[in-house]
């Protein structure tokens, strides 16, 4: 087995249904790899997300800080408890899921698909979205498009 095997071992995996409970999986590297119904609970700082299918996961008590996500599908997915600072985030669904006290502070999102998400007791401190689609998207109960529509008849 070579190095990069053992460096990478979610490479191309089928692994629905998984579950990482009070799992080290610092740096993991999870490209091309069908995680639908994955449960984790895990210590992921680094950990990189490619290609992937998270579809319906449950990512709990996790620290995913300083991770990367690029061509994900997170749809339905619900993250709660969770360090996200920092994350890098490109080309994601995240329709219907649902962020719960999330630490989300220096988080980079582009070209993210958040219609429908719902984020509840989130720290967002510093956090940047840029091209995005924000239909339905909802922070603390509140449609985003409505705090744009006041902020803008504010502005006036």
């Amino acid at each position: 087995m070579t190095d990069e095997a053992k460096k990478d071992p979610f490479d191309g995996e089928q692994l629905q249904g998984r579950h990482y409970p009070r799992a080290n999986l610092t740096g993991a590297h999870f490209e091309g790899v069908n995680l639908t119904d994955a449960v984790f609970y895990a210590y992921m700082p680094g950990a990189k997300f490619t290609d992937t299918n998270l579809k319906d996961a449950v990512i709990d008590d996790v620290n995913l800080s300083g991770s990367g996500f690029n061509n994900v599908n997170l749809s339905e997915a619900s993250i709660s408890f969770a360090n996200l600072s920092k994350l890098r985030v490109k080309d994601v669904n995240l329709s219907d899921a649902g962020f719960e006290d999330v630490n989300m502070s220096g988080t980079k999102m582009h070209n993210i698909n958040l219609s429908g998400l719902r984020i509840s007791d989130a720290l967002l401190e510093n956090a940047e979205i840029t091209q995005s689609n924000l239909a339905g998207m909802r922070i603390n109960g509140v449609l985003v498009s409505d705090l744009f529509a006041a902020y803008e008849a504010a502005k006036g």
